[in-house]
Formats: structure tokens, C-alpha cells, sequence
């Protein structure tokens, strides 16, 4: 639907004869001739279909049209300088409504974010922790870290890291004799952690994937462990001496670095699918997008190097 919107040089022009009561002073604060001046006005005075001032005693009086638009004149022009002296001023902060899986939000997105607002104060991050898919007009989301690059084919998508699964537990489970670090086999059905993937996370391996990576043709009893739909509940479990998880080490950074998990076995199996930035094609020119996505390559970068890192066999 088009706006019917007055002429708004002309529209500036009256605000300031208004304001200084003087075609010749309006015309010396807008650098223009007061002809200039007059004319803007005539053809806001056409546009409205009446007349805004009158001229008494070489004086000009607001008629009661013009008293009404000048109060929206003015209101305007002031909230533009504001805005205009803030701009320049740099204070004006950009804002970046980031959509991020609930597991990677908890465990990975809350603990680097940081970093990045750091080196981008003038950025402010409306974070929000959903499930996919997501309605990103809908919801006015600028950008999506998601699982894979198949959910949104119609939007711009970057990879930002690869991840893989491997057994995690606590070190006193493995002391305590429960299993043997040289044999895979040696994992008990009842020490199970299980995760239920949920609707677009089935490429992720379970454990009879990781046990077939090790020779072990075994489809664990999932009723004989525990359960957990998702993924950082499962790491949880696991760091509170629950049992054994199939964890993520993008999930796991900070237990396997302070040693409250260690990972018994060498083997990871890699996930199918990347994480990804996932952006409107609209959006591809926004400062504070291509930032944000520029941060997480660099990211990528970093931490390839580091992240089957520490693993710990006992």
C-alpha cells in the first residue's frame, strides 16, 4: 500500500518558516532565496488544497490547518536530527536477531558469543533458542545456526563447523572397572546414554553406528539405559556419573578441557552434516550479518584444529 506523502522539501521548507515566523529567515537557515522559500510553500498549500499562512503587518500568522501541521512537522524534524546527530555521533547500535538450536545455544553459542560482541560493541544480540525449521519473516530472524544445509535450500547457507560423536563419561567409570578402554564390546546396554533425535536430526549416529565403527555388529537394548531427546542432557547425565554418552565435542568443550569427562576410545564418528549460518538472500548486504558470519568462518578456522583434541584413554 503506497503512502500519500506531502512534498517533503516543501514540507521542510514550512516547518522552518513556521518555526522562525519569516519567509527571509527560513530562507538564510536553508540556504535557498526566500522566492525559493515561497514557492516550496505554494505547493504545499496546493497539495493540502489550503492555505497555511497569512500575511498581516509584514508578519505571517499560522492558519488553523497549518497550527496542525506544524505540530507533525516538527515532531518529525526533531526526531530526524536525533537520529541524524546519532549517526554521525557512531552511537546508533546495529541489532541481530540470532535464531540458534537449543543444544549448541547452551553449550557452545553462550560461551563464544562473547568474543564476538566484544570485538562488535555496537552490535546488539537478540538471541533466541529454537527448534527447526523456523519462520524467518515470521519471526524476523537475521540469522539461523542450524544442523545441515537441507532445511532452508532458499537462503544463503555457510558452514561454520564440522563435528563428530564419541563415548563420554565420567573418569571414575572407567577406574571403577565398568568398561575396558581396549575393548569396545566392553560397554554395558545398562551404561547406555541414548539420545532420541528429533525430527531433522536423523542423520545423527547412534550407538549401534559408533559400535559397527568399531567391529561390534550390536544393537544395544535402549530400555536398559537412560533417554534424553536432547543432546546436552546427554552430556549432563554423563558429567553427573549417569552413565556413558554418545556426546558431540562441539557440545562438550568445557568438561573435556576441566576433565570432568574424558573420552575412553580414539574412534569418533564424524556427523553427516555440517552446522551452518543460514541467511535471507536480502540480508546479504547487512553489516552486522556479514560480520557475525565472517566471526563464525573464522571460528571454523580455529577450532578444526582442536576439536577431536584431549582425548583421554585410561
Amino acid at each position: 500500500m503506497s503512502r500519500n506523502l506531502p512534498p517533503l522539501n516543501a514540507l521542510k521548507t514550512f516547518e522552518a518558516s513556521a518555526r522562525l515566523g519569516s519567509f527571509v529567515l527560513a530562507a538564510a537557515e536553508l540556504d535557498v532565496t526566500p522566492g525559493a522559500v515561497a514557492q516550496q510553500i505554494k505547493k504545499l498549500e496546493d497539495f493540502y488544497g489550503r492555505q497555511l499562512f497569512i500575511r498581516r503587518n509584514n508578519q505571517l500568522y499560522l492558519t488553523e490547518v497549518a497550527l496542525g501541521v506544524q505540530a507533525v512537522a516538527a515532531g518529525m524534524m526533531d526526531e530526524l536530527a536525533q537520529l541524524t546527530e546519532r549517526l554521525v555521533a557512531g552511537a546508533v547500535r546495529s541489532n541481530l536477531i540470532l535464531s540458534v538450536l537449543p543444544s549448541v545455544g547452551v553449550r557452545w553459542m553462550n560461551r563464544h558469543l562473547p568474543e564476538f560482541l566484544a570485538t562488535h560493541p555496537e552490535i546488539r544480540i537478540d538471541l533466541r533458542l529454537e527448534e527447526d525449521p523456523i519462520d524467518f519473516y515470521r519471526n524476523r530472524v537475521d540469522v539461523r545456526l542450524s544442523y545441515g544445509e537441507h532445511l532452508y535450500p532458499d537462503f544463503i547457507t555457510v558452514p561454520f563447523r564440522s563435528d563428530s560423536v564419541t563415548p563420554m563419561c565420567r573418569p571414575e567409570f572407567i577406574s571403577s572397572g565398568r568398561l575396558d578402554p581396549a575393548r569396545p564390546d566392553s560397554l554395558r546396554d545398562e551404561d547406555l546414554i541414548h539420545v532420541n533425535w528429533r525430527v531433522g536430526f536423523s542423520s545423527y549416529p547412534d550407538w549401534s553406528a559408533w559400535l559397527a565403527g568399531q567391529g561390534v555388529e550390536r544393537w544395544p537394548r535402549q530400555e536398559l539405559g537412560h533417554t534424553t531427546d536432547t543432546s546436552s542432557l546427554a552430556i549432563d547425565l554423563a558429567s553427573a556419573g549417569c552413565g556413558i554418552a554418545l556426546g558431540q565435542s562441539i557440545l562438550a568443550e568445557d568438561e573435556l578441557a576441566a576433565k570432568r569427562l574424558v573420552m575412553p576410545f580414539a574412534y569418533h564418528l564424524p556427523l553427516q552434516y555440517d552446522y551452518c549460518a543460514v541467511y535471507p538472500k536480502s540480508n546479504e548486504r547487512s553489516p552486522p550479518i556479514r560480520a557475525f558470519v565472517a566471526w563464525l568462518t573464522a571460528q571454523r578456522n580455529r577450532e578444526a584444529a582442536t576439536a577431536t583434541q584431549g582425548a583421554v584413554v585410561l
